[in-house]
């Protein structure tokens, strides 16, 4: 009897220690996880002009995090020793992030590209030696497709740190076909039918007007540039119709040993 008076009297003792703690902490708990959910909503209405993807994930990093301080904390005001358990997460912590240094680089530079917009979906973009259509923005890659069906993983890190052309943010592209010619052509009567040869082609743009220049002097011949302006996208087609045309008119016009460059390239109007 004496025993059941003794833990009745423990029992008694606990409730009235930890009742009201208990009652604190579950109050705390049903607050905190409320004002959480709050915050997240206007979390998300704050970041809704973003990218969605970028969105999505700082508002699922923002619940977790707040979630997480939040049981530690009704943790503590109901007795539990927090201090080990903070000491144990931080040191994960810093283990987890000197092991992932190279993705939270990538993370950093995809919340930069997002935030900053260097370029977007569907712009072409030239980087870190590669070029190509972008597909898809992605928080650690981006995604190019490129004119041979290959798909390219740019690192978002690396790319934000590097230099990065954008050939479709002007929304027109300089067209450049480079032939060697004899040193004897007519460089006044080459542009008397070239130039009105280019502007001929509905997709070459009238400004910037088409040009023809000499870019190198070679014994016994000339490089010659015949360059057209067109919108971003329509350069591979014009570029392709160019070759041909000029090399039908170089064998009407009677020009001397025109000789196609392999390497003819296209590349973006200067500003």
């Amino acid at each position: 009897m004496d025993k059941v008076t003794t833990y009745t009297q423990q029992l008694q003792t606990l409730v009235v220690l930890y009742l009201p703690r208990l009652l604190m902490a579950g109050l705390a708990l049903a607050i905190g996880w409320w004002l959480i959910g709050w915050a997240t909503r206007l979390l998300s209405q704050a970041t809704k002009h973003l990218d969605v993807s970028l969105s999505s994930f700082l508002r699922s990093l923002v619940n977790i995090v707040l979630k997480a301080l939040l049981l530690i904390s009704v943790a503590g005001m109901v007795g539990f020793e927090t201090t080990s358990f903070v000491a144990i997460l931080g040191a994960a912590g810093l283990a987890v992030g000197l092991a992932l240094q190279g993705t939270l680089a990538n993370f950093a530079g995809g919340v930069l590209i997002l935030i900053f917009k260097p370029y977007v979906v569907g712009d072409t973009i030239e980087s870190q030696g590669k070029s190509g259509e972008v597909r898809e923005i992605q928080i650690f890659n981006t995604i190019l497709a490129n004119g041979q069906g290959d798909t390219i993983i740019l690192p978002n890190g690396a790319t934000s740190n590097n230099v990065i052309v954008n050939k479709t943010a002007q929304n027109k592209a300089m067209v450049e076909v480079l032939a060697e010619l004899d040193n004897t052509t007519s460089l006044d009567a080459l542009r008397g039918w070239a130039v009105p040869l280019m502007q001929a082609d509905e997709q070459v743009l009238p400004t910037p007007a088409p040009q023809v220049v000499v870019t190198a002097l070679k014994p016994g011949g000339v490089t010659v540039a015949f360059r057209a302006y067109t919108l971003a996208g329509q350069n591979g087609a014009v570029h392709g119709r160019l070759i041909e045309q000029l090399q039908r008119a170089f064998a009407e016009q009677g020009v001397a040993s025109p000789v196609p460059v392999s390497h003819s390239y296209i590349r973006n109007m200067p500003q």
